[in-house]
């Protein structure tokens, strides 16, 4: 490392400290990291040391510090004294000693997701966020790693750079640290290249995946999304893949992704599809959100949240592209691309928080909101994933009618990496609405108030119609009448989950929480709960027998007429020639394909 000197904030000049980390599991078996940090050259009577409360591209306080114990200090034999100032913060006092600081402590982990810590016999993953203390004011510092792993056959991969000491690595700062996932284990390192850049999958857990396979589509995606953006700002490229019993999920970094996916889901066809796109979401994230970010997250603060009202553009964009990206590289076709976004339109319109929550509160609100859902959320809260994904294609659509498929959301994209995302300057949402403005042409006020501030329904045939599209209810014939109620199986009971508001289960006094037995004294089960509401008519009354809170109650409760509960995409009739030009410029494919 090299040596500098800093002016500390009481203006004391000091030599740089050495920062290095050793990482050991001993007993994997315990799920405890053992963590040392050693500090050489500290001058300072004081060390702050601050552990992250939440991790980048993972919007929720997850209180890391909760998992850390047997913390201890010493100088050589000598032990120093330390307190606690908050829940994330420990102050040791170093009696402004000369010789190395040695922090020690262990860190539970036991949470197999893509933005904790997880330690087994069969591997060890951590997030530096989850792991690492930030000492402030030295953030800038260089910081060494080191892993000590139980076994001679474990391997370490991490998108950090190795040093000239083993199982040694490199961060250039504590941002990159926390941005660099680390995978120890048995698991198997496939390597490939794409567009002459240097790639590996690394592939922790058993399951049914084919890499020959998955390597080709990931390079495809590669292959696309490179294209947007006019080619690759890396060298290396890593992606972690845990294959678990139920896992789905990903987490973006600025070199690597980490992704969590059922073990068996890549054998039937939909579930691969589900996967290659979420491998096209983390992959477009190294430019939307890693690079491309927010003036709220261009410099992080890891004690607290970090508000912007942009998280629809970093998330919403990002699915809107996860899910057309697979169709520009040829993993699946074009049916299977509308099916996706008419299941989306489905999820958006059968949520009533659609109505109250706007698209730009979502994203301010998911500290709280989205990641902590309650039985009132789908009355009170909209995704903004899901609506940012389908204001993205409104977008798209409008941006390709005006000026006839010559330009569109991409141009969007390719103007923010250069305005915003080479220097890594953040974005404001005004920023944002006129980079979108200038491609489009026009000013977009109405847009964003009606559908980005404000709460009103989307109007998908409008922008569907000029590429010979419109949105269909395709309700079965014999729908049932509408209770208002979503029930769920748990350990052999029938839970109501969610009572939407407005609805004659509402009305009559039903509630989340409430066991659901029977309809005019005959038992009903989750499963058969639609069929057995068919046999009503919409205003026809029925007995609802619940118990609420142990207490056996029945409501009268008056039907209501049949929601419309699927959405489809679906081509008009007798499209005009210049609806089939336009669709087939936007999706490469005849609209005659749809038929």
């Amino acid at each position: 490392m090299t040596e500098a000197t800093a002016v500390r904030p009481d203006s004391k000049i000091n030599t740089t400290p050495q920062i290095v980390y050793q990482v050991a599991m001993s007993q994997p078996e315990s799920h405890l990291f053992e963590v040392t940090l050693n500090l050489t050259g500290w001058r300072s009577p004081l060390l702050d040391l601050k552990l992250p409360v939440w991790t980048p591209g993972s919007y929720l306080v997850r209180e890391y510090a909760k998992h850390i114990q047997d913390f201890t200090a010493t100088a050589g034999e000598t032990s120093l004294s330390w307190r606690k100032l908050s829940k994330n913060h420990w102050q040791v006092t170093t009696t402004d000693i000369n010789t190395t600081i040695t922090i020690q402590y262990r860190v539970f982990a036991h949470e197999l997701s893509v933005r904790t810590n997880h330690l087994d016999a069969t591997h060890g993953y951590f997030n530096g966020a989850a792991l690492f203390f930030r000492i402030p004011e030295w953030e800038k510092q260089a910081i060494g790693v080191t892993i000590v792993p139980p076994k001679p056959e474990w391997r370490v991969t991490t998108p950090l750079p190795v040093s000239t000491t083993p199982y040694t690595f490199i961060a250039s700062d504590y941002d990159t640290l926390v941005d660099s996932p680390f995978e120890i284990g048995c698991h198997t390192l496939h390597h490939f290249e794409a567009l002459d850049k240097s790639h590996e999958l690394a592939i922790w857990g058993k399951g049914n995946v084919d890499v020959a396979k998955t390597i080709s589509d990931i390079q495809k995606i590669i292959q696309v999304e490179a294209e947007i953006f006019g080619g690759l700002p890396y060298e290396r490229y890593v992606f972690l893949l845990h294959l678990s019993s139920q896992g789905n999920g990903g987490l973006e970094h600025k070199y690597s992704c980490s992704l969590n996916y059922p073990r068996l889901g890549f054998r039937a066809k939909e579930k691969y599809d589900r996967f290659m796109q979420l491998v096209a979401h983390e992959f477009f994230h190294l430019w939307n959100v890693k690079r491309i970010r927010p003036k709220a997250l261009e410099v992080f603060d890891y004690d607290r949240e970090n508000y912007t009202p942009s998280l629809w553009f970093c998330e919403g964009t990002t699915s809107y592209y996860d899910t057309i990206i697979p169709l520009r590289a040829g993993i699946y076709d074009v049916k299977s691309f509308l099916d996706n976004l008419s299941k989306d339109i489905t999820r958006l319109q059968t949520t009533p928080g659609r109505l109250v929550q706007p698209l730009s509160e979502s994203s301010w609100d998911a500290w709280i909101k989205l990641y902590r859902p309650d039985a009132n959320s789908g009355n009170s809260q909209i995704s903004y994933y899901l609506k940012g994904e389908l204001v993205s294609l409104l977008l798209d659509l409008l941006i390709r009618d005006r000026h006839n498929n010559t330009r569109s959301l991409d141009d969007v994209m390719r103007q923010m990496w250069q305005q915003f995302g080479i220097s890594e300057i953040g974005f404001t949402p005004e920023q944002l609405q006129q980079v979108i403005e200038t491609v489009a042409e026009t000013h977009l006020s109405d847009f964003f108030n009606k559908f980005i501030d404000g709460v009103e329904e989307l109007p998908f045939d409008r922008y569907l119609e000029p590429f010979g599209l419109q949105v269909a209810i395709d309700n079965e014939e014999d729908s049932a009448p509408y209770l208002g109620i979503r029930a769920q199986t748990e350990n052999g009971r029938e839970m109501i989950k969610f009572v939407e508001a407005g609805t004659p289960a509402a009305a009559a006094g039903i509630d989340p929480g409430d066991e659901l037995l029977a309809i005019d004294g005959i038992r009903v089960q989750a499963n058969n709960l639609s069929d057995r509401l068919q046999d009503y008519q919409p205003h026809d009354t029925i007995q609802v027998t619940v118990f609420h809170q142990d207490e056996l109650r029945t409501y009268d409760v008056r039907l209501a007429a049949p929601r419309p509960n699927k959405y489809q995409i679906v081509a008009v009739d007798r499209p005009s020639s210049t609806q089939q030009q336009n669709f087939q410029q936007w999706l490469g494919v005849p609209l005659k394909t749809l038929q």
